[in-house]
């Protein structure tokens, strides 16, 4: 690509993100990463469904491994949320080289901690496990599973970030292709592991360590073919305060958000613990199904996130604004009719997975439980991602803690020990603590939309000063 053709294609994305309608360009961003997410969240219930048929500890291993999931994603969304948020806002204000030089340090320092993960995950495997809510039952299944996942550990870190570029540049379709390719043949393979060759738990671990790579692989090439305005190599990796500081900043609602997610499933299965594996496989197939309803509203939003960051970067306020709010209301319609086809069908959706009674029992109440509160998430899923694309990392993290595990940990920990709730409070534990963080995530909406001013003028943060000062 020339140079008068490249200026060409950036100006055409430029206008693309700044004039086109709001809605039209949110719902164009957000259904490829509504589809990806969806994918995503089907091969993780995939994972558990062929797994489950094996036996009851083998399900609840993929529960425990969960965690270790999340820790992963943790810092690859970290980075890849620092880096894209910034790229959006680069390319919101023309400044492409700087662009580039984000989308280089954030891939590199996620795919190095990809690799320490891997290696410290071995050498400490079976703590690990035990710590992630493991019982003796289910400890062998969960290694098993434990060591494919750490072998897929860089791909999926650095996949995070191609994938948060991609999203940010506005080329949503993009990520969408390589992250559903994946999520399809893992689902293929885990039928063909696990059932046809009768490798067990293994075989879905395998399925989905090679669906990460290809996954990989192919989020990659559009970057080696020059598929994106920003470029990665490593002479634009830097390890500058400057900019690797204010991608961790920027990008620290997300590793608190995955974090926490991962101390929650960790504080889930221990709290589970004591009403035996049956609890504990139970309420890892009704985080799977609230996960898939939650895709959705998070799907959406990521769709807003590229849209809010590139046009606070090019000072069009007013399309901040009116972007937070049709995500907010179009998430709330799509997550409540979800959720409502999920309450309706509780029962069967929990018994796909085991169709033992007490199982099923548990399963349910939680899952309806959780679907009624459901419909609250998107007004913390729009705070969040709203600071988060605009850099303001401190609101953003705290509304992150808020949404992710802050409260719901200690509500976990006290309803079912402290208020003899038994298994009841675990099951009211997650909807609680959906509804305070949205009560505390829409004031600062309101406030920040009062704040904002005219189109056009520029805005001067302090953060901005220091992390921005030394790019150039």
């Amino acid at each position: 690509m020339d140079e008068k053709t490249d200026t060409a294609s950036q100006d055409a994305q430029y206008r693309k993100m700044t004039e086109t309608p709001v809605q039209k360009l949110i719902i164009t961003l957000g259904i490829p990463t509504t589809i990806s997410m969806l994918i995503t969240n089907i091969y993780n219930m995939a994972d558990s469904y062929f797994v489950s048929q094996t036996s009851l500890s083998a399900g609840g291993a993929t529960s425990i491994v969960f965690g270790l999931m999340a820790i992963i994603q943790a810092f690859g969304f970290m980075f890849g949320h620092g880096a894209g948020s910034n790229i959006s806002r680069m390319l919101g204000g023309r400044h492409i080289e700087k662009a580039s030089r984000y989308a280089s340090t954030g891939f590199f320092w996620a795919l190095a901690f990809g690799l320490l993960i891997t290696v410290c995950g071995f050498v400490f495997l079976e703590p690990l496990m035990l710590l992630l809510g493991s019982t003796d039952t289910i400890l062998p299944y969960a290694k098993e599973y434990a060591k494919y996942i750490l072998i897929a550990a860089p791909a999926m870190t650095t996949s995070c970030v191609l994938n948060n570029i991609l999203r940010y540049e506005g080329k949503a379709t993009l990520a969408m292709v390589g992250l559903t390719s994946g999520g399809i043949l893992n689902i293929i393979l885990d039928a063909v592991f696990v059932l046809v060759f009768d490798m067990g738990i293994g075989g879905a671990g395998l399925a989905t360590a090679v669906s990460q790579y290809i996954s990989f692989s192919i989020l990659f090439s559009m970057f080696l073919l020059k598929k994106t305005q920003s470029r990665i190599t490593f002479g634009n990796a830097t390890v500058k305060i400057d900019i690797v500081g204010n991608i961790v900043v920027t990008g620290l609602p997300s590793l608190a958000r995955q974090g926490l997610n991962s101390v929650s499933t960790m504080v889930l299965n221990a709290q589970a613990k004591p009403f035996g594996d049956v609890a504990i496989a139970a309420m890892g197939y009704v985080a799977r199904t609230s996960n898939f309803i939650f895709s959705v509203g998070l799907g959406i939003g990521q769709g807003f996130q590229p849209v809010s960051g590139f046009n606070y970067g090019a000072r069009k306020y007013s399309r901040v604004k009116k972007g937070a709010i049709f995500t907010l209301m179009f998430g709330a319609i799509c997550i409540g009719v979800i959720s409502a086809v999920c309450f309706v069908f509780a029962p069967q959706i929990i018994g796909m997975f085991r169709n033992e009674a007490e199982v099923i029992e548990i399963g349910k109440t939680a899952l309806r439980i959780q679907c009624v509160f459901l419909v609250t998430l998107p007004v913390s899923v729009v705070g969040t991602m709203l600071f988060q694309s605009i850099g303001k990392s401190a609101t953003s993290f705290v509304l992150s803690c808020m949404q992710s595990g802050a409260i719901f940990i200690p509500l976990c920990i006290i309803l079912p020990r402290y208020m003899g709730m038994g298994i009841m409070g675990i099951e009211i534990a997650q909807p609680i603590s959906y509804l305070v963080a949205a009560l505390i995530s829409l004031p600062c909406m309101l406030i920040f939309f009062r704040k904002l001013p005219p189109d056009s003028e520029e805005i001067v943060k302090p953060e901005h000063i220091f992390f921005h000062k030394n790019l150039d």
